[in-house]
């Protein structure tokens, strides 16, 4: 009895002794919007720090498209590598980012489908902070993808006309309508069940698109009907634009196109990604 009474005195004291810690201790102030998003970006970034696999989609792809592309169909679409190089390194800076967009969507659908979102929600943080939040992350992503690019085709020969200060803004443009169509992937995320769905869903619209443009060629060898096409089409004109700036030639309209069209996107499909979100 003796010994059951000095437990019992011993959880009271230690109970009271939480109680008193927890009484006098300064609430936390609540987190603001800006570094509840700096924080899931920062978690985005540990998630690559364990699990460095994902990184191949951004340094090892990358590097194997310039060189079968350049080495494979230079000779044959341009006449010569070095030519084809000039052309190509561009838009395979924006197939290879762009690419990279859809794995926002996976993401997103494997958090919800594990749960993971739920316990978000329960959070008291701003609500659309996880989404943004990741998504921030994933622009690291997108800078390192359009570094792995630009080096190797600095190595293998490709020389700029607007010198390195073009093809950072070439970067920067692709990365910015990059965040923009990366909403669109995480509305997939939330409407499809399973992240193979997402993935399979994703590669199926962006393939397409990609492919009928004029990143890998130039759009005059192509039918009419198919010509106009690639001329309105998204890609191309932000591939015309990344090209422009390389070389120093970039149209105002071009880059004003896409950076409505990154505005468009966002403006539809952020809020109702953020819709989707918090009815879970």
């Amino acid at each position: 009895m003796a010994v059951e009474t000095d437990r019992a005195d011993a959880g009271t004291t230690d109970e009271a002794a939480v109680r008193k810690a927890i009484s006098s201790t300064v609430r936390p102030a609540r987190a603001t919007s800006l570094s509840a998003a700096l924080t899931f970006g920062w978690r985005g970034m540990l998630k690559i720090k364990h699990v460095p696999e994902q990184l191949m989609d951004v340094t090892i792809t990358p590097v194997m498209f310039v060189l079968m592309f350049t080495y494979l169909f230079g000779g044959a679409v341009a006449g010569s590598t070095a030519e084809y190089l000039d052309y190509i390194l561009p838009g395979i800076l924006v197939m290879s980012v762009l690419f990279t967009t859809v794995y926002s969507g996976v993401a997103l659908n494997t958090d919800v489908t594990k749960g993971v979102g739920d316990r978000f929600r329960s959070l008291p943080i701003w609500r659309p902070a996880p989404l943004v939040g990741a998504l921030l992350g994933d622009s690291v992503r997108y800078v390192l993808a359009g570094l792995v690019i630009s080096i190797v085709g600095l190595v293998l020969g490709f020389r700029p006309d607007a010198g390195l200060g073009g093809m950072a803004a070439a970067l920067a443009l692709v990365v910015t309508f990059s965040f923009a169509l990366s909403w669109v992937f995480t509305t997939l995320g939330l409407l499809l069940r399973t992240p193979s769905a997402v993935l399979n869903a994703g590669f199926m619209g962006i393939f397409p698109l990609t492919f009928i443009s004029n990143v890998f060629v130039d759009p005059s060898t192509l039918p009419g009907w198919l010509e106009a096409f690639v001329h309105v089409n998204p890609i191309s004109i932000l591939s015309s634009a990344s090209r422009g700036l390389m070389h120093g030639n970039a149209e105002g309209s071009d880059i004003l196109v896409v950076l409505a069209v990154a505005v468009g996107l966002t403006a539809v499909f952020a809020p109702l990604t953020t819709r989707l979100y918090r009815k879970g």
